[in-house]
């Protein structure tokens, strides 16, 4: 539990702005690819490997987070985080050529590793007693406001300064906002986990094999959601721009797309609890398979509600997960579990734009956009797996 004078709405408001400004920092480089891609002359496989190299950088630092903020507790490895990723962004915005910037792309993603497993490990033991699964997704809906911004902050600065200025500077203010945070930290610090707490202790060890093999399972489904996520956001600039859409258009389709994310988000948290985490998913990447495919043949018109349900879908199905992870595991090993859950959720992150860009490059954009449907549909078969771990889900 948080000390005293540190509530656990504190805790959340803490995770929540920590988050903001992290999907800010990440998705950033999004709506700045075509411009990026135009002004480097990349193809298709190096904007993928430059994405996923930044986002799947943060996996590399995710587990040894976890074991870290165990002994030494989350908020001081969060802000750090914040700065180095912050950091990193800065030296994107300054690099003149394709491996430059693949390299500032690791550097800034690996500091990026702090920041979901610590924030859902640390909201998750503020809310151990109740609400644990509504404040787990307002954390996980909260970054998607960041993802918001980011299209909408892109395109206004893009026009301006240019994609590399546009990345420099916001870095820069990252790197500003995390050293004062950390004087703040007798407002947010909980400190680091109990040593033993929670009911854990009394599992037999058949609950406990039980809790791992549904830990593995959900861990291969967070993969495959992930593999989906990234896919769509890395080409989506794109298929939009086959439509004749310019840059500040796409910005604007991409601020709706994280507007659809983050009420999917916040209503799939609230729905998980209701119907169980095997429906929402379902109904999610149900949704997001069918439309990915249909973002093909749409007209314009129809693309603006399309990409505005297309992130309740795409979106929604993470706030089932992560809420579902502290089902499995108990309290005080969270951190590290978190990271284990992160980093195998990374595998879709740093697979799917490598293998879509090489889709797309060989065989067309139309055939990967089709390619990544189908995959996303596979989800839902797989996701039954879950049923016999989840036989008290729905309250």
């Amino acid at each position: 539990m948080p000390k005293p004078n540190i509530t656990p709405r504190r805790i959340l408001i803490f995770g929540s702005l920590m988050h903001i400004w992290s999907d800010l920092i990440f998705t950033l480089p999004i709506p700045l690819l075509p411009a990026i891609k135009d002004n480097l002359g990349l193809t298709y496989a190096e904007v993928g490997l430059i994405k996923s190299a930044h986002s799947g950088a943060t996996a590399i630092l995710q587990v040894p987070a976890g074991f870290m903020a165990e002994k030494f507790g989350e908020f001081w490895m969060l802000v750090s985080g914040n700065l180095w990723a912050s950091a990193g962004l800065v030296g994107m915005g300054m690099s003149g050529g394709f491996w430059l910037l693949f390299i500032f792309a690791i550097i800034g993603g690996l500091g990026g590793g702090t920041q979901h497993p610590l924030a859902s490990s640390m909201v998750s033991r503020a809310y151990n007693e109740s609400g644990r699964s509504a404040a787990v997704g307002t954390v996980n809906f909260s970054g998607d406001l960041g993802k918001m911004l980011a299209p909408a902050l892109a395109g206004v600065l893009l026009f301006t300064f240019g994609w590399g200025a546009t990345m420099y500077y916001l870095g820069a203010v990252g790197i500003g906002l995390m050293i004062v945070t950390g004087f703040l930290n007798n407002s947010f610090d909980m400190g680091r986990p109990e040593a033993n707490s929670g009911q854990q202790g009394s599992d037999s060890l058949s609950e406990k094999a039980a809790q791992n093999e549904a830990f593995v399972s959900l861990s291969f489904i967070g993969a495959l959601d992930n593999a989906t996520r990234t896919g769509v956001l890395v080409f989506l600039p794109f298929i939009l721009e086959a439509h004749d859409m310019g840059t500040g258009e796409i910005s604007a389709a991409l601020f709706v797309l994280f507007t659809g994310g983050a009420a999917g988000k916040y209503v799939c948290g609230w729905l998980d609890e209701k119907i169980g985490t095997v429906k929402v998913i379902w109904i999610t990447k149900g949704v997001t398979a069918f439309l990915v495919v249909l973002s093909l043949y749409s007209p314009y018109i129809i693309i603006w509600p399309l990409v505005l349900i297309l992130g309740v879908g795409l979106n929604g199905t993470s706030s089932a997960l992560y809420a579902t992870v502290a089902k499995f595991v108990p309290t005080n090993r969270r951190a590290r579990y978190y990271g284990f859950f992160y980093t195998t959720n990374e595998i879709g992150t740093i697979g799917a734009p490598l293998l879509y860009g090489f889709i797309a490059d060989t065989l067309g954009l139309f055939r990967s956009t089709f390619t990544m449907g189908l995959a996303t549909f596979a989800i839902l078969p797989l996701s039954l797996r879950l049923k016999k771990y989840l036989s008290s889900d729905i309250k």
